[in-house]
């Protein structure tokens, strides 16, 4: 395996001037802009590593001592070498640019997608909607159907950079004068202009425009649930296709129900006489009118469930269900002839009142023990 100082043609002796005048020969000559040969460019490499190890003094006395830079014997293009692989990285990118030339721009690009929010009633989460929608975006313009140009003209050659897109420059460099590619200020980079552009879109191809469109909402959407519309987002530059439009579904408030899950909650007061008597209420829900039972002695806190009448699940089959929460009433005004009434009931309950405090029988204690000694 040849020495470094063989890649670059000099002797152990050589100053360090005498090795960068060496390595700034060898790099214009190998470099691809300058020798598109099929070996230069594995060549341009060795002479870069070569003074990357020998421009340095520590490194060149390692060299010198031990044959390899790093003091062992893993050699060019080993362990040793690939941890150093990114300083030939950085050197060519500095003087010759990242890369070569990819060719014009397209001016035909996708389009951007875009978000709107719309506003749902509780009912319409539980069965889904059709939902109509105004939306306003980026479309092709139907002037020059995405053309860019006017009637029957045609985008044109860039002259500077003659359609490639890209324009060369001499930069001055420690390696001496180098030629990079940059894109063309004339053209933007796409290798043609548009000289006679369309008076609808300005030479863009798309316009903003207003659209109405119906969406089917689903059944079990909540708040924040997103809806993807394939291609119905902003149409892109020059024709390109669009993007995709995503709808954010927002469930307003109902006045009765609140919703948990799938599960619908809703609170139902009841007279304290009904509560203890028991009665049958008529409740309106989303599926209509439904027949609550309330058995006699209900107290205040029961639940009862009405199954299937809740929330359709979004992903799956079958609904939540309707949980009704009693709340029993207590009478805060009455006359005097309830007022008769509720004492004598109190009286033939053994709930009497003595002076205005209530006269607690031995049970009531024993009930309120048994519920402290669950805590």
């Amino acid at each position: 395996m040849s020495s470094h100082y063989d890649v670059l043609g000099v002797s152990p002796e050589a100053t360090g001037e005498e090795i960068k005048k060496a390595y700034r020969k060898l790099a214009r000559n190998l470099h691809p802009d300058m020798n598109p040969g099929p070996d230069a460019s594995d060549r341009f490499k060795a002479v870069t590593h070569a003074y990357e190890v020998l421009s340095d003094p520590q490194k060149r006395r390692v060299y010198d001592t031990t044959g390899n830079e790093n003091g062992n014997d893993s050699g060019f293009g080993g362990a040793g070498h690939a941890g150093q692989g990114f300083a030939f990285q950085d050197i060519f990118d500095t003087f010759f640019g990242a890369g070569g030339s990819s060719g014009p721009a397209s001016r035909v690009r996708r389009g951007q997608d875009a978000l709107i929010s719309v506003r749902v009633e509780l009912k319409d989460a539980v069965f889904g909607v059709n939902k109509k929608l105004d939306v306003d975006t980026a479309v092709t313009c139907p002037t020059c159907e995405g053309s860019c140009c006017r009637g029957n003209s045609q985008p044109e050659r860039c002259d500077i950079c003659g359609g490639s897109g890209q324009v060369q420059r001499a930069v001055r460099s420690i390696l001496g004068q180098v030629m990079t590619a940059a894109p063309c200020g004339s053209c933007e980079g796409f290798g043609t202009v548009i000289k006679d552009p369309c008076n609808e879109c300005n030479g863009q191809g798309r316009i903003r425009s207003r659209r109405s469109m119906t969406i089917k909402v689903p059944a079990g959407v909540a708040t924040g649930t997103r809806i993807q519309l394939g291609g119905q987002g902003e149409a892109g530059p020059a024709g390109g296709p669009a993007g995709d439009l995503y709808v954010e579904i927002r469930v307003n408030n109902d006045a009765t129900y609140v919703r948990d899950g799938d599960d619908l909650h809703a609170t139902l007061n009841i007279p304290m006489t009904a509560a203890a008597l028991g009665t049958e209420v008529s409740l309106e829900t989303f599926d209509g009118g439904q027949q609550i039972d309330v058995k006699a002695g209900t107290q205040s806190g029961e639940i009862i469930t009405l199954k299937g009448l809740g929330v359709t699940h979004l992903r799956g089959y079958g609904r939540g269900d309707l949980k009704v929460h009693l709340q029993v009433e207590t009478p805060v005004r009455m006359d005097q002839a309830q007022e008769d009434l509720l004492r004598q009931l109190a009286k033939l309950r053994s709930e009497q009142y003595t002076e205005g405090k209530l006269a607690a029988s031995g049970g009531m204690f024993a009930k309120l023990r048994d519920r402290l000694g669950n805590f």
